[in-house]
């Protein structure tokens, strides 16, 4: 893989230059989506359903949104990415995988940007500055493994099999609403009351400990529950390794089907 880099570099660079192409802003409209839905979501859930109290819910909401917003784009992205680049599939020989990799560093890449952004932010007005903030890094690297195992996936069904995306996207929206990005299950009622909805909110939802991990590092200022960190590791190994595995057990025919 190590001599694919400069390829692997010129796909990174030609994804992020028609990403943001006649752009004046660039990456800084990848932030725009975020903020419509943290003002929608802090009018309707902090000011007119007021359902739970939560300091600085704007920072609470923002964090959630830009962790999900990674995850959701990714995949979007990944799985035509195969598609779109038919051409250089067919015509060179190079690992396949640099494809959706490719399309999911873009997203890391805007992702990071924002976090840049947000950080400072964060931490002047939660005063969260701790020793926890270290394990940010680590926590996003896995949060990136696991996203492109999953693109991964979603790439290589995508190739063949073309409904792959209209059912992702048509996932992605339940999704949403079940990851805990506007609401903190640990304090809803309801979900109190219920263990087995919140087991279902915070376990069986994979993205739900990655995101809580960042929140608890970013607006909390501590590790957070070291069993979502330890999740994130075996979840992120988990996709990877499934993903890897899919995809070149799917790659033989691309040629063929792209």
């Amino acid at each position: 893989m190590i001599e694919y880099r400069y390829l692997f570099e010129q796909l990174v660079r030609r994804e992020l230059r028609q990403k943001y192409m006649g752009s004046a802003l660039g990456v800084l409209w990848y932030l725009a989506n975020p903020l419509v839905l943290m003002g929608a979501y802090v009018l309707m859930f902090g000011l007119v359903l007021h359902f739970q109290v939560i300091p600085d819910y704007p920072l609470f909401l923002m964090v959630g949104l830009v962790t999900w917003t990674f995850f959701q784009q990714s995949l979007l992205a990944a799985a035509p990415s195969l598609i779109d680049q038919g051409g250089l599939v067919r015509k060179a020989r190079f690992p396949r995988e640099a494809i959706p990799a490719a399309t999911v560093t873009v997203q890391l890449i805007t992702f990071l940007a924002i976090l840049v952004l947000l950080t400072p932010v964060t931490l002047a007005v939660r005063g969260t500055l701790a020793p926890a903030l270290l394990l940010l890094p680590v926590i996003v690297a896995l949060l990136f493994c696991f996203v492109l195992g999953c693109a991964l996936i979603v790439a290589a069904l995508h190739a063949y099999f073309r409904d792959v995306l209209p059912i992702l996207t048509a996932a992605l929206l339940p999704w949403f609403f079940l990851t805990p990005i506007y609401y903190d299950p640990a304090t809803l009622p309801f979900v109190q009351s219920h263990p087995a909805v919140r087991f279902l909110l915070e376990w069986v939802n994979p993205v739900a400990p990655f995101l809580e991990a960042i929140r608890s590092v970013l607006y909390g200022g501590s590790p957070g529950d070291w069993r979502k960190i330890v999740y994130a590791a075996v979840a992120a190994a988990a996709a990877l390794l499934t993903g890897t595995a899919v995809f070149r057990r799917m790659q033989g025919e691309l040629a063929v089907v792209l």
